[in-house]
């Protein structure tokens, strides 16, 4: 008789369905407790300190969970092989899960073993999606494995500094974090955005241009290698201007109007715009014209925030056999997640007396966004495909 798997569930059917669902609730919980700590009303000590446990845990928690939902998902597609399931899948969110807790038991577990449970997540993810990788012989997809081990290398540096084997490296590790997840996602952009265009609606052929692709996630890197190199000035503002320049190039190749009328698609090339603002500021923000923390978070909270709320609703729906529409619920997270951006982003320029507030309805944004989003996405995460197919 063949034995039944613990997980056997629809959650854990294919990977998206787990780790979204993570992602989605972990976007709440985190921005709930680092409201409450940013506004004098909480006091969480943990194992990273206030300031780089937020970072760290919406670029290494949250985006790493819709991450690894996109991949586990889209490379079974791609190569044809499975990827974990069932047990397999449980073993990796639980992995993700207790790298999210075990850093608040500092003081009663060694450091050491804290960093290695949070670590140890990206390299195992990595060893999973290779298999099929390799499996298939699918050697453009190698690409994915050598993003998820700069991600880990930027973990690996954060815990260095906190574990006192080195000085000063946890900066250059999230802005290395922040760099790579961005041109990841430039790199999937490629891949999924004129599919996704043409899909979407009828009638519509995108016109493929590699060399601008090329070129305009190589410009991207160059900003982001001169960031970490420590030049600013006009060697750094010329270059971020060269890779919003080309970007905006490569949107406007696969930008069809009609895009307005489809939220899963205009949710997406809006976040690309907030990526392509982010590059704008660090041109900006090269010469001292506005500060460099608007253009970490035109990235992160707008680019990083934005396309993968776009994305998880896109994927969810596609990999359940639903129709390609969302409801009215998720069209609004996707204006509030929006605002969430131009809040904490563009009034501050305008409004710099006002940041405290700004900040304020940047949170109320944010979770009302993805509380729809967990609202609206559980139960078809947790459901079986409505057409009968696995997955």
């Amino acid at each position: 008789m063949k034995s039944k798997n613990i997980f056997d569930y629809p959650l854990f059917a294919l990977g998206f369905r787990a780790f979204f669902a993570l992602a989605g609730l972990s976007a709440l919980i985190l921005i709930l407790l680092w409201n409450a700590i940013f506004k004098g009303e909480l006091s969480l000590g943990n194992y990273f300190g206030n300031t780089y446990w937020h970072a760290h845990e919406m670029l290494l928690g949250y985006s790493a969970a819709v991450i690894a939902g996109f991949l586990l998902t889209a490379v079974k597609n791609w190569t044809g092989k499975p990827t974990p399931t069932g047990d397999q899948l449980a073993g990796l969110c639980l992995l993700w899960l207790y790298g999210r807790i075990v850093p608040f038991y500092a003081g009663l577990l060694p450091d050491a073993l804290i960093a290695a449970v949070d670590f140890a997540f990206l390299p195992a993810l990595a060893y999973q999606i290779s298999k099929p990788i390799i499996a298939a012989r699918h050697l453009k997809s190698l690409v994915f494995i050598a993003i998820l081990l700069l991600l880990a290398l930027g973990n690996g540096l954060i815990h260095a500094e906190i574990l006192g084997l080195t000085k000063n490296s946890a900066g250059f590790g999230l802005q290395l974090v922040v760099a790579t997840i961005i041109l990841l996602i430039l790199v999937i952009a490629g891949r999924v955005f004129p599919f996704f265009t043409e899909r979407g609606l009828s009638g519509t052929l995108i016109i493929r241009k590699p060399l601008l692709d090329s070129l305009a996630v190589a410009s991207a890197a160059l900003v982001f290698a001169l960031q970490l190199s420590g030049v600013s000035g006009g060697i750094l503002a010329t270059a971020a201007t060269v890779a919003a320049l080309l970007n905006i190039a490569r949107v406007s190749g696969w930008y069809v109007p009609r895009i307005w009328y489809v939220p899963l698609l205009w949710v997406l090339y809006v976040g690309y715009a907030w990526i392509i603002a982010g590059f704008a500021l660090t041109a900006l923000s090269a010469y001292g014209w506005v500060l460099p923390s608007l253009a970490l978070h035109a990235f992160t909270i707008g680019g990083i925030g934005v396309l993968t709320l776009g994305m998880m609703a896109r994927v969810s729906l596609g990999h359940t056999g639903r129709a390609l529409k969302v409801s009215n619920a998720i069209a609004i997270a996707f204006v509030l997640i929006n605002l969430t951006a131009v809040f904490r982003v563009l009034l501050p320029i305008a409004l710099p007396d006002w940041y405290g507030m700004l900040v304020y309805g940047s949170t109320l944004c944010w979770l009302a966004a993805f509380a729809l989003f967990v609202f609206v996405y559980t139960p078809i995460l947790a459901s079986i495909r409505i057409d009968g197919q696995e997955g």
